[in-house]
């Protein structure tokens, strides 16, 4: 009896941990995520035919596909007058178009980066589609690379256009017979070119026009004509290969001797991206100087302010500006140092108090058959006066200014400077005291306040000052104010005048170029620090910098204007040259650096400086 009952407990229970086993419910453990792109299965017609005559073209994938960006990354090359459509169709891409194809020519539907899978939007990088309207696929390839002019980066959003007509009106009004888009590293490769001889050029198209049309394009150009054989062979385009997450299985065993279940790892393995390629031909893209003469803009941005802006300096021509029926001295205007930019104050609150004023504006004006005269414009200013804010009450507000010395210290011979958004009034000298700090005592200094010649929103304050002194500026309320009747709060600033051993210097000795250059110190952001210009070479000095790091650039000044100088297509002149120092310069405090510099090689810019600055 009792073995009877052992034996049936043993039964219960096996019973239940198989029923147990059987009805726990555990959720799956996933699959590897899709990291292949779309694959294509089929196409109508197939990729390379020969002796195409019809007007649609349609690619399938072994899955849904979507387009991004479609209207900006597709390209078909030589263009076509009128863009074709391209459309999803089920999981195929469809490319449909009206226009008659050329006789004997290869067209190439670009598609870049712009078809990916609809699930997982993984990238067919680099799609292309290739048909020939004649018998023969043309098989040569144009390679190369284009760069800004002025600072060697990558330009964005630049078109490559390749031209069979040689004269320069082709690239203004026809449309190119090959054209392709410049990749992120600068590098362009336009494939299934015929032989011959050809004009080559990149545009930053402002209109969409594939044409060089427009003054405010960048554009670069080649020197000569490029002549393309057919020995050179074709060469298949190179794999790009992105930063890639490789996703592997690996089982890992667990539960008891009679169960195992298998459980997916995900390991990941970067793939670095490509080194930038080197093509056969360089350009560099620049923004040519404005040759027309005309008005900018104008704005009334403040109640008290206008702003009025030429295309150009008006050089020997005037540029006047009128209110009519004002009275004397109730405005007076800045011109800038170029004079192309003209600064208005009213001074008189019946005046600026109106919400719109007429003016009268005279200036340089080229029309459309190039000839420039004087154009007059009645302008009307308006300015809205925002509401004011709801307060319980009214906070004294008084005028605001800045200064270079609350920062606690000035460079050896270095102006204190003070600036602010409205005219200064003449500071009143009587309530503003300059003192020397010593251990007990201070002594007081004399000084002298100097207007801006051209802006009357600064002043600077005159004075001698010592190296390694401490000084006391102290301004009393009312010290200082603008003419709009605003005065200022009392104030007062400790600042020292620092050791000169505290700052760095770095020398430069400058050798194997013959002419002037322009050698231009920058931070890490290529922000200007200071310049030094040399007509042959040798050394040059910049003193008291602060410990950090920087970069150099050197400008060759080819027509000695002391300026980096623009390019010019209707002249034929290329932008002026530049080139940088191979690496960045650290400098600590204190340090004295002699670095030799060999600028011989132009339009030279380290590759890992350009994606250092780019963050890449």
């Amino acid at each position: 009896m009792y073995k009877r009952i052992i034996i049936r407990f043993s039964l219960i229970s096996l019973i239940t941990v198989i029923l147990g086993s059987c009805a726990k419910i555990s959720s799956p453990t996933g699959g590897l995520r899709d990291r292949i792109p779309p694959v294509v299965v089929k196409s109508v017609p197939l990729n390379g035919t020969k002796n195409f005559k019809g007007n649609k073209i349609e690619v399938t994938f072994n899955e849904y596909v979507v387009l991004d960006n479609i209207n900006d990354k597709f390209m078909v090359s030589p263009p076509m007058k009128k863009k074709p459509r391209v459309f999803i169709k089920a999981k195929s891409v469809v490319i449909e178009f009206d226009e008659k194809m050329k006789d004997s020519t290869t067209y190439t539907f670009y598609f870049q980066d712009a078809i990916k899978d609809l699930n997982e939007g993984n990238i067919l990088q680099n799609y292309q589609f290739v048909v020939a309207t004649g018998q023969v696929i043309d098989s040569l390839s144009v390679t190369g690379n284009i760069y800004n002019a002025n600072n060697l980066e990558i330009p964005e959003k630049t078109l490559v256009l390749l031209y069979r007509e040689l004269a320069d009106s082709a690239v203004e009004k026809h449309l190119p017979e090959y054209i392709t888009r410049l990749d992120a590293t600068g590098y362009f490769r336009i494939d299934n070119v015929r032989p011959g001889t050809y004009r080559l050029f990149g545009l930053k198209d402002a209109d969409n026009s594939k044409n060089y049309n427009l003054p405010d394009e960048e554009f670069a150009f080649m020197d000569s004509t490029i002549t393309v054989t057919s020995e050179k062979n074709y060469i298949p385009p190179p794999k790009i290969v992105k930063d890639t997450t490789i996703v592997k299985k690996v089982a890992v065993k667990k539960g008891t001797a009679t169960k195992d279940s298998t459980k997916l790892k995900k390991t990941e393995i970067k793939v670095p991206e490509p080194v930038a390629l080197i093509g056969q031909y360089r350009l560099f893209q620049f923004l040519a100087r404005k040759k027309a003469h005309y008005l900018v803009s104008s704005k009334r941005d403040l109640k008290y302010q206008m702003f009025f802006v030429l295309s150009l300096p008006p050089d020997s021509m005037k540029f006047d500006f009128s209110i009519p029926d004002s009275r004397p001295g109730s405005y007076f205007t800045e011109p800038s140092k170029d004079r192309d930019t003209l600064k208005v104050w009213l001074t008189d609150s019946s005046l600026y108090s109106r919400p719109q004023i007429s003016t009268i504006l005279k200036y340089p004006f080229t029309d459309s058959l190039g000839v420039t005269g004087y154009k007059q414009d009645t302008i009307l200013m308006r300015f809205l006066q925002p509401r004011a804010p709801k307060v319980a009450k009214t906070k004294k507000t008084f005028f605001q200014f800045e200064n270079n010395i609350s920062s606690g210290s000035l460079k050896p011979g270095q102006t204190i400077v003070f600036k602010s958004r409205t005219p200064f009034r003449e500071p009143d000298s009587s309530r503003i005291k300059l003192y020397e700090i010593e251990k007990t005592s201070k002594q007081k200094v004399p000084y002298q306040f100097v207007r801006d010649t051209l802006n009357s929103c600064k002043y600077y304050l005159k004075t001698k000052l010592e190296e390694g002194k401490k000084y006391l500026f102290v301004a009393d309320s009312a010290s200082f104010g603008n003419i709009y009747k605003e005065n200022s709060d009392s104030l007062g600033i400790a600042f020292s005048i620092k050791n000169p051993d505290t700052y760095c210097k770095l020398t430069l000795e400058i050798k194997n170029y013959e002419g002037n250059r322009i050698i231009q110190l920058l931070d890490k952001s290529e922000k200007l620090i200071a310049e030094n210009y040399m007509s042959k070479d040798g050394k040059t000095v910049f003193p008291l910098l602060d410990a950090g790091s920087y970069r150099l650039r050197v400008i060759y000044d080819l027509n000695g204007d002391r300026l980096w100088t623009t390019g010019d297509f209707t002249k034929g002149r290329q932008p002026e040259p530049v080139s940088y120092y191979p690496t960045e310069i650290e400098l600590k405090t204190g340090w004295e650096l002699d670095q030799p510099w060999d600028i011989g090689i132009k339009n030279f810019k380290d590759p890992k400086m350009r994606e250092k600055k780019k963050g890449r």
